[in-house]
């Protein structure tokens, strides 16, 4: 019996190189920033850079889109013509909509999906794309891929402190009254992507105890738990996000590190010079 083509599908919030991405011939949905009312393919028409800059200098209105079905369903056209089905591992479906599209894209396009909702974004969708192009290699049953991938979910861990509380007002995610507290007392909240969604998983005054705040946690995690990777994620922050790496590489020398570009369509809630952490427990 031949070994089924499968095609490997994500989307621009696991944050992959272009090496990896075409190395494994993995097929990319861009999300949308929108810069006053102008769309921009993430990462296509805009480096997370320039968007950076762009929302640091400039005044106006930075939003988030999904993708467009139509250029879904057209993707899932061409690859029904060479894959027997897909695996699309997405974006949580609880801050995007991205997933569902897929799922309705497919159906559409009849093309034979496999789709899987990570329940996060970033360092963590990266983790599980690259342990599913491990599996399909192997050539593991695909229930049994979705299976494993689908129980990895619940050991991902993604933290982001934002710098300032402007970006999460003017998103609506907090009111004008707990921006101005924040501000005065210098409080910084700590969001965490948990089940699928952001939540605010505490709050402590100034950025040094943020920090030692996501060190102990990481340290909770490694009494009972295997951490072989921590991801060290910013908004076009490189200074702060080498200071917390020189952090992470001195309390857990034996672990290694990697410091990513904070995915756009979360920068637009959180700001420029977010700081997050982020690993998946084995």
């Amino acid at each position: 019996m031949n070994k089924p083509k499968i095609a490997l599908i994500t989307d621009t919030t696991a944050t992959l190189s272009q090496e990896f991405v075409k190395k494994h011939h993995i097929h990319v949905i861009p999300l949308h920033v929108v810069i006053n009312y102008t769309f921009y393919k993430e990462t296509i028409d805009i480096t997370a850079e320039d968007f950076y800059e762009r929302m640091k200098n400039e005044e106006g209105k930075f939003q988030s889109s999904q993708p467009n079905i139509g250029d879904i369903v057209e993707l899932y056209e061409k690859l029904k013509e060479e894959y027997d089905f897909g695996i699309a591992i997405h974006a949580s479906s609880t801050l995007t909509g991205t997933y569902q599209t897929s799922v309705m894209a497919a159906e559409m396009a009849g093309f034979k999906l496999f789709a899987i909702d990570s329940h996060t974004g970033s360092y963590p969708l990266s983790f599980l794309v690259k342990r599913g192009v491990e599996l399909v290699e192997k050539g593991i049953d695909i229930d049994e891929v979705v299976s494993q991938l689908n129980s990895l979910r619940e050991h991902t861990r993604l933290f982001l402190v934002p710098s300032n509380l402007d970006q999460l007002h003017k998103s609506g995610r907090v009111s004008g009254s707990q921006k101005i507290l924040a501000s005065l007392f210098n409080i910084k909240p700590i969001l965490s992507i948990e089940d699928g969604a952001a939540k605010i998983k505490d709050k402590v005054r100034t950025e040094k105890k943020a920090l030692a705040w996501l060190v102990n946690n990481l340290k909770e995690d490694l009494e009972t738990k295997t951490v072989k990777k921590v991801a060290i994620v910013h908004a076009n922050d490189r200074e702060k996000a080498e200071g917390l790496e020189q952090i992470i590489n001195e309390t857990f020398p034996t672990i290694e590190t990697e410091k990513l570009m904070l995915i756009t369509v979360a920068g637009v809630h959180t700001g420029v010079g977010t700081l997050g952490l982020s690993w998946v427990t084995e």
